[in-house]
């Protein structure tokens, strides 16, 4: 594959009637996709009662200057304790970030997370996840081809706003669809 994918920088949401209930109703944001692998953070579930004021606390991190409360996202079921920042490519961390996607880049280390704290020196919009959604070679290519997901435009705020409990449903507006209910889980053929 020569390029960058189609993929890397769209939405992936799920469609109904998913079997894996870690993903019902998610919306996540391919970071990478290649011929042997994608990896994705969900952008809609809340890890309970963390918030990035708590992260930086435990990290003896200095606090932060504003947004402190700001939830943490489960980014997925893979390495849940490692934390990755989804931010606007107006701050990069030098031989860290992964520029991806129109305008965002991903970050793994700790100086994101100082920078996401910094409204002045720090990205314009970012969030914070812990772990990630993985997909080896073809596994992400077959689920499509079995209807488990749609492929959506990242839209910047449906990335970044906090409105998490309707991420899902506006995912589905921007490829057309109004009413999760006209959806079907079931794929057939013509």
């Amino acid at each position: 594959m020569d390029g960058p994918s189609p993929l890397t920088g769209r939405l992936l949401v799920a469609m109904p009637g998913i079997e894996d209930p870690r993903f019902e109703h998610a919306v996540i944001l391919v970071c990478s996709h290649g011929p042997d692998h994608a990896m994705g953070v969900r952008l809609d579930a809340q890890a309970p009662g963390v918030s990035l004021a708590t992260v930086l606390d435990r990290l003896d991190l200095p606090p932060a200057e504003a947004g402190g409360e700001r939830p943490v996202m489960v980014g997925g079921p893979v390495e849940r304790e490692r934390g990755f920042v989804v931010h606007t490519d107006d701050w990069l961390s030098h031989g860290s970030s992964v520029p991806f996607g129109e305008g965002l880049a991903l970050t793994g280390t700790r100086d994101a997370l100082v920078a996401m704290a910094d409204p002045v020196s720090g990205p314009r919009r970012a969030l914070l996840a812990l772990g990630y959604a993985g997909w080896g070679e073809g596994q992400l290519e077959s689920e499509l081809a079995d209807n488990v997901w749609l492929v959506a435009e990242a839209e910047i705020d449906v990335i970044f706003d906090l409105d998490h409990a309707s991420k899902w449903a506006r995912a589905l507006r921007t490829v057309g669809v109004d009413e999760a209910g006209a959806l079907s889980g079931q794929s057939g053929r013509a």
